[in-house]
């Protein structure tokens, strides 16, 4: 199945993408084709495939430091973390899925948009054990509190989570406050991205690993100024967990930090 009315990358994808927009138009083609009949699109997001979807998420590839390693956990459809990866190739980011028939099309993506330092993992975030990446990133995949549980683990002390959330951020963050005292995290803020790009900007949740302590929290709401040197939900159709047991890598960034 191919949507070429809405595949084509519309006029603000060109600030996001720069140069690699053609790519972005190519998995586009994947999320609303064998993305739909696969069941991981739902059919009626084609149309609103770029702002609701692809730039939703790419614009948040401005927060993350030059050649970080990234986890993306309950990557789904790839979203966050493709359209992540199509923006910064210098980033090196493991998607985290469970569910096979996800995993089997994450692999296809991968492969068909050529992201060589992209790979993909079937795990829960909560099998991954202790981990050491500069990012972890999430989309639409459990509540702030378990959010927090599963995946500041996973964060190095000084990296961050950043969370892609709704309009009960602000709600989410305060039910969470105690986990995230309890984690040691050393900040939390509440930004909203892409207001340059987006007429809904993106709100994000950007947690702040720190040491094994009890940490201070900042809930503050930030709206991003556009950043001409910062370039730059699940899907969509499914958000609910589909666990399979499968033995986990012991290190998803393979010992890299």
């Amino acid at each position: 199945m191919k949507h070429p009315a809405t595949t084509q990358a519309p006029p603000a994808a060109g600030r996001v993408f720069g140069e690699r927009v053609p790519l972005a138009e190519r998995y586009a083609e994947l999320l609303v084709g064998v993305g739909v009949d696969r069941g991981l699109v739902g059919p009626h997001e084609a149309d609103r495939i770029w702002d609701r979807h692809l730039l939703n998420c790419a614009v948040i590839a401005s927060m993350l430091p030059p050649s970080a390693v990234v986890l993306d956990i309950g990557s789904g459809a790839g979203l966050p973390g493709l359209a992540i990866a199509i923006v910064r190739p210098d980033l090196e980011i493991v998607l985290v899925e469970p569910l096979k028939r996800r995993v089997d099309f994450l692999e296809e993506a991968v492969s068909v948009l050529e992201l060589s330092r992209v790979r993909v993992q079937r795990a829960r975030a909560e099998e991954l054990g202790p981990a050491r990446a500069d990012v972890v990133t999430a989309r639409a995949v459990a509540p702030l509190p378990r959010l927090a549980r599963w995946c500041v683990p996973l964060v190095r002390p000084g990296g961050v989570l950043l969370a892609l959330k709704g309009a009960r951020a602000p709600a989410e963050v305060a039910a969470a406050e105690p986990e995230l005292r309890r984690l040691g995290v050393a900040a939390w803020t509440i930004e909203l991205v892409g207001a340059d790009v987006l007429d809904d900007p993106t709100t994000v949740v950007r947690i702040v690993a720190g040491p094994a302590a009890i940490g201070s929290g900042e809930r503050t709401l930030q709206k991003q100024r556009p950043d001409p040197a910062r370039q730059g939900s699940k899907p969509v159709a499914e958000e609910s967990a589909e666990h399979t047991p499968e033995a986990a890598m012991s290190d998803p960034v393979r010992g890299r930090r």
